[in-house]
């Protein structure tokens, strides 16, 4: 059984893909006497080579998988992959509204799987992890050889069943048995506040993907700021990799009149169809939202289906762009269900703005360019070594960069740990509290870490909102 289902969606990590018409009968079941995998002989000699002559054994799934992956390499598109039957899951799962798991992000630093921070409310909370919380053994058995990946998936499993790691804690130096009972929990995509600006009142709406359930969250959210007053709208699409193709054309559909065309998809043969803003049956926007002025903030990791809605608001001059040029994906994917549970993604058609530009490689161009806070730009993460005075690394530099980000007085940020950096980490150890000391360690890092994540809550930082929101109060008030 087959089925098709498109995905505007960027993946930085490039993976290899297969054609399912050049191998059939994929199920791993040999044939009497030779394996038959496939109608080209070549394929069928190269693998029978493999199985009768090869020293390392080899199951033939794990032959048939490789083929198809290797097929994609000769693509060259990095958008064309084959999943297996544990990756298409997991694809799926990145755009449901729920998830099963314990509600914790996990990160790999230096050999070890370290617990970033547990979600607020999660199963791992209620559990007692904490950050910094290193994972040694997950029921039982130790981490030796897993991937991130692999301790991710061991870590989910079916809801209600309990999941029991040994984790041992820095601060305690000591191991400790958790068991976490893994749950359903919601997968939110959108947030919404009201911006109230010397007597103005702006709707400001963050859409982190476009997933399955993401126009509903848009409907529920709109819906609720207009009857707070919101006179205008502010769409932030920053980071957004994209995602469904149905779930744009909703969102598009609040802000657009009916029968307007949104975009062009244009299959191989050049030939472009149409995309209709339709009435949906199951949304019910408010009409406000068809009139009142829009702003969109996009960056350079907006992609896909959030440039076919930037793309959309310019060229039909619904909305006023900001922020700079964003990622540059121009291709839609089909999914097809393969017979041995995986799946197979492919680049099938180009798809087009309503002014029928492929953005592709070129991004959608903002319409007025505002770079954004150094401090912004730097992301977050977790750090487990310990560094002084004399040392030389990319964690050093991280921290120096952060630092100077926050007003510090650092001399150089290719971190190498000199006299400046000393005197500007013991000045900020002190103006956060925490345990005086030159080094940077796990105190000083997770200080560092909590400073720099409210300084960007503060609006009054974000330098592209702050464009954004001066442009809609101007906006406002010509009216």
């Amino acid at each position: 059984m087959q089925r098709s289902r498109f995905l505007l969606f960027v993946i930085l990590a490039v993976m290899a893909t297969g054609v399912f018409l050049i191998l059939d009968g994929c199920s791993g079941k040999e044939q009497q006497g030779t394996g038959t995998a496939s109608t080209f002989p070549v394929i069928d000699e190269a693998l029978n080579v493999i199985k009768e002559r090869g020293v390392y054994p080899v199951e033939q799934e794990k032959l048939i998988e490789g083929a198809l992956r290797g097929m994609a390499d000769t693509i060259g598109d990095p958008y064309s992959t084959y999943f297996s039957k544990e990756e298409a899951a997991a694809s799926k799962e990145s755009l449901a509204g729920e998830r099963i798991g314990i509600g914790a992000e996990v990160t790999r630093s230096n050999g070890k799987f370290i617990i970033v921070a547990p979600v607020k409310g999660s199963p791992s909370e209620k559990a007692g992890l904490q950050p910094y919380d290193e994972i040694v053994r997950i029921d039982g058995e130790t981490l030796d050889g897993d991937s991130l990946q692999d301790v991710v998936q061991r870590i989910r499993g079916k809801q209600g069943t309990a999941v029991t790691m040994t984790i041992y804690r820095p601060e305690l130096n000591k191991h400790i048995e958790v068991s976490v009972m893994r749950e359903a929990m919601s997968v939110k995509t959108v947030a919404a506040e009201v911006i109230e600006v010397r007597g103005n009142k702006i709707g400001y709406i963050t859409l982190t993907k476009f997933a399955e359930d993401s126009a509903k969250e848009w409907e529920k959210a709109t819906n609720r700021l207009i009857k707070e007053g919101a006179q205008a709208l502010i769409i932030d699409l920053r980071g957004n990799p994209g995602g469904y193709l149905h779930t744009v054309g909703d969102i598009a559909g609040s802000l657009l009149p009916e029968d307007t065309v949104f975009a062009f998809m244009q299959n191989q043969q050049g030939a472009l169809t149409p995309l209709v803003i339709e009435k949906s049956k199951d949304l019910s926007y408010d009409k406000k939202l068809k009139s009142m002025p829009v702003a969109l903030l996009q960056d350079k990791g907006s992609a896909s289906a959030s440039e076919v809605l930037s793309g959309a608001l310019k060229d039909l001059k619904r909305g006023y762009i900001m922020g700079t040029t964003s990622f540059g994906k121009g291709t839609v994917q089909d999914f097809t269900e393969l017979s041995n549970g995986g799946e197979m993604k492919l680049s099938t058609h180009k798809w087009l703005t309503p002014k029928e530009q492929w953005i592709h490689g070129k991004g959608v161009k903002a319409d007025l360019e505002v770079e954004q806070n150094a401090l912004f730009v730097e992301l977050t993460r977790l750090v487990t070594g310990v560094y002084e005075e004399g040392a030389y690394h990319e964690d050093v530099a991280y921290g120096q960069k952060l630092l100077e980000g926050l007003g510090y007085s650092v001399g150089r940020t290719d971190g190498y740990f000199d006299e400046s950096t000393t005197l500007a980490v013991q000045a900020f150890r002190a103006d956060a509290k925490v345990k005086a000391d030159e080094k940077m360690d796990r105190i000083f890092y997770t200080a560092l870490k909590e400073k720099v994540e409210a300084y960007r809550k503060d609006h009054k930082n974000d330098d592209q909102l702050q464009m954004a929101i001066g442009y809609m109060h101007h906006q406002l008030n010509e009216k």
